[in-house]
């Protein structure tokens, strides 16, 4: 699971801190093709797109 935020839409781990208020997704949205779509600190961990799906 994912969070969006509500402020800006951007996608963040649960974790993060950075989303706010944010909503619960179950998918990283479409628009998301790289590791570098992903704007947060949070996914700095990651090394790709497979390691979070």
């Amino acid at each position: 699971m994912y969070t969006m935020s509500t402020d800006d839409f951007t996608v963040h781990t649960r974790e993060c801190d950075e989303a706010g208020g944010g909503m619960p997704i179950s998918d990283l949205p479409d628009e998301v093709t790289s590791l570098d779509d992903l704007e947060c600190y949070c996914w700095d961990g990651f090394d790709s797109l497979d390691e979070i799906e």
